[in-house]
């Protein structure tokens, strides 16, 4: 049965699904930094050959088409459960053929399947409870074949209320100098209340318990958090 939040969720998301992107570079300080190092992260995990790849909560497929495009020889099955976002991430990806498949899915629930040489999630597991998260790492670990790569780029809470704190004020000093308008910053912000975030050191901790034996963070600018493990 899903929950309230997760129901919550998917209405923010389906509302919001028609102009998600076009503040991205806005709301997302240092964009091509975050989601440079997860498309380098995997690129040193995979080379240049065929891999399969899963992105969990793929969204409007934004994060989907740039795995898509660094790596020709890749394929992706997208699993979202906001209607919406997937129908975006259709139109999106339509040219990409039998190398995107979408699946609307709540990740949360649904079998991840596999085995694959890569997992990789965007700005969304931060919304799952604690405990969510920590069976959806243990459920990615199986999913990925040996050798597989993890890569999610998403965010952290700061380590003490004052840390969160100082996170905040940082996000809302950069989406205001980027030229974020009153009104995207009011349906960020709502978006924002729906997050439950944990620590990074939670984050590693809750990967070394899956099983992945080299949990490390690639990048980090405040909240904003790649995490990269390997099976």
């Amino acid at each position: 049965m899903t929950s309230p939040h997760s129901e919550t969720i998917r209405v923010a998301f389906d509302s919001a699904a028609a102009n998600y992107d076009a503040q991205r570079r806005k709301l997302i300080p240092d964009f091509d930094s975050f989601y440079g190092i997860a498309l380098n992260l995997l690129e040193e995990a995979v080379g240049d050959r065929p891999f399969a790849c899963i992105d969990l909560g793929v969204g409007t497929g934004l994060f989907s088409e740039m795995v898509l495009q660094r790596f020709p020889r890749a394929t992706i099955e997208g699993l979202d459960f906001a209607p919406k976002m997937i129908e975006t991430a259709r139109g999106r990806l339509a040219g990409y053929g039998e190398r995107m498949r979408l699946r609307l899915a709540d990740y949360d629930r649904a079998p991840l399947g596999g085995p694959v040489e890569a997992v990789v999630s965007a700005l969304s597991i931060h919304h799952l409870e604690h405990e969510a998260k920590r069976r959806l790492f243990r459920e990615i670990h199986a999913a990925l074949a040996a050798g597989g790569v993890f890569v999610n780029a998403d965010q952290s809470l700061g380590v003490t209320p004052e840390v969160e704190a100082a996170y905040q004020a940082r996000w809302e000093h950069d989406v205001k100098a980027a030229g974020v308008s009153d009104e995207d910053f009011a349906a960020a912000q709502g978006r924002v209340a729906l997050d439950r975030s944990a620590t990074f050191a939670d984050q590693l901790a809750w990967l070394e318990e899956a099983g992945f034996a080299d949990a490390d963070i690639a990048w980090k600018r405040h909240r904003f958090t790649v995490f990269c493990a390997r099976k």
